[in-house]
């Protein structure tokens, strides 16, 4: 861009002294002077990339290297909530529940209002036991108008539920996830297991085949699939979801399970 307005400077420079004696001297473009980083931006800049690194490191299941990299992003900016997070998660991996806990935590804090970090730390608390404190934290993920995924902290939210044997409220949990968004797998796969639970396996199945449809199986869910349809009284689909799981999950406990049922 420089140059080239240097080049239209020579050009009307030349132009001028043609028709005139008088000299001419074309003012030269400044230099545009880029804004220096601040202290904290340089130090968010580090974290962002040690935050990735931990990323990339969880990825490929080195859950040490992620812990050493994610350290370090603390270090250069203990404020950076993703770091926080990701630090919560690979504690959380390790099975260190506590420090999991002080990072889930730590991430709430500094960002108080934000839906994702109050799902992180609800759902965590649900996984570790505490599942009645786990609802406010939910409830302020949903108060978080721009909350990108408000269907996770539902589907999180029914799961809880569940804990506590409230299928009524886990229904409608898992049915608000569903109208949010109609390819959320978990709320789908729950919602059929609940519906199973109530004997309604017309449209435990039906929810059950659009979680299918996903490509998403599992051991649960083909194992759930085989018992709605042995309820309907549907043999061959009871024994399709029955060939899918000895073909794909042949050692889990639900194929191990469906292997005593078949034997005399």
């Amino acid at each position: 861009m420089r140059r080239d307005w240097i080049l239209l400077g020579i050009g009307m420079a030349v132009l001028v002294a043609g028709c005139s004696k008088t000299d001419m001297v074309v003012p030269q473009a400044p230099t545009p002077k880029l804004p220096e980083e601040t202290r904290a931006q340089k130090a968010q800049n580090a974290a962002d990339v040690h935050t990735r690194l931990a990323q990339h490191y969880i990825d490929i299941n080195d859950l040490q290297g992620a812990l050493q990299k994610v350290k370090l992003a603390v270090i250069d900016d203990p404020n950076y909530v993703p770091a926080q997070t990701v630090m919560a998660y690979v504690y959380e991996r390790i099975n260190d529940m506590p420090n999991a806990e002080i990072h889930y935590r730590r991430a709430v804090e500094l960002a108080p209002t934000k839906g994702d970090t109050n799902n992180n730390l609800g759902a965590f608390l649900c996984r570790i036991g505490k599942v009645q404190e786990s609802f406010a934290y939910f409830s302020k993920a949903l108060a978080d108008p721009f909350y990108a995924t408000p269907d996770a902290a539902l589907d999180n939210q029914g799961v809880c539920q569940l804990k506590l044997n409230d299928r009524v409220a886990a229904e409608a949990s898992f049915r608000s996830a569903i109208e949010r968004n109609p390819t959320n797998a978990g709320a789908l796969l729950e919602l059929a297991n609940v519906l199973y639970m109530k004997h309604d396996y017309f449209n435990a199945s039906a929810y059950l085949q659009r979680f299918d449809a996903l490509g998403k199986p599992s051991p649960d869910s083909l194992k759930l699939g085989y018992d709605i349809e042995t309820h309907l009284g549907d043999k061959d689909a009871a024994q399709t979801y029955s060939k899918r799981l000895m073909d794909q999950f042949p050692d889990s406990e639900q194929a191990q399970a469906l292997n005593q049922i078949a034997r005399p």
